[in-house]
């Protein structure tokens, strides 16, 4: 059965996911590396609720073409259409970097990241700060509430519960401490990343193998 996504805010998934990314605190980016992960993972899980892909034996495998993409999703959505049945895995550890720059530059482009770049001893730097932080720190509160919040899943928005699952796969900063995770019960995680749970999985395993099987 086709899921639907309930979106009520403008962002889109892997948007959304790139503002979860930031360090409030530290007023900066954070996770960079996981980030990359998480933002082809967030393409991939909103093509697969939306209906446009499908699991085929643990394989994303297109269906139909999606309506209106964002250059992310349609990078991936090209990729997937035009080539053979391949693991999830694969799909959300290629052109990880250029996952970055797609959606970096569509928050650039609504405004709400600002992108100030220098050169330090030759080496060129980027720095990346956000114009409304207040929309990361109520985006933030509201995940990890999913996290381990007490609120039926089923009860949950769609995005918001899709999100929790992922930025819990990639291991965010931003997000409970796993000991705190697990007082709630991995299986609450495991509920929140059902609707996307090939995609989920392998993000995590991604993950996994990137920080050379710690943590």
């Amino acid at each position: 059965m086709k899921t639907e996504i309930a979106v009520k805010r403008d962002e889109s998934l892997p948007q959304a996911a790139f503002l979860l990314a930031f360090d409030l605190r530290r007023e900066r980016l954070a996770n960079r590396s996981e980030l990359r992960y998480l933002l082809r993972a967030a393409a991939l899980a909103e093509l697969l609720v939306a209906g446009n892909l499908t699991d085929d034996a643990g394989k994303a495998r297109a269906v139909v073409a999606p309506v209106d993409p964002g250059p992310l999703q349609a990078a991936v959505w090209e990729q997937i259409s035009s080539s053979p049945p391949r693991s999830w895995r694969h799909w959300i550890g290629k052109d990880r970097a250029n996952a970055f720059r797609l959606v970096r530059d569509e928050l650039v482009a609504a405004r709400l990241i600002r992108v100030e770049r220098r050169r330090v001893l030759l080496f060129p730097v980027e720095r990346i700060t956000l114009r409304r932080p207040y929309l990361s720190r109520r985006l933030a509160e509201r995940v990890s509430r999913a996290a381990t919040g007490g609120r039926s899943v089923n009860r949950l928005d769609q995005d918001v519960r899709i999100l929790a699952a992922l930025a819990a796969a990639a291991k965010l900063k931003m997000m409970p401490p796993e000991r705190e995770q697990r007082r709630h019960g991995r299986q609450r995680i495991e509920q929140l990343a059902e609707p996307v749970e090939p995609v989920a999985t392998a993000l995590r395993q991604n993950v996994y193998d990137a920080r050379g099987g710690e943590g």
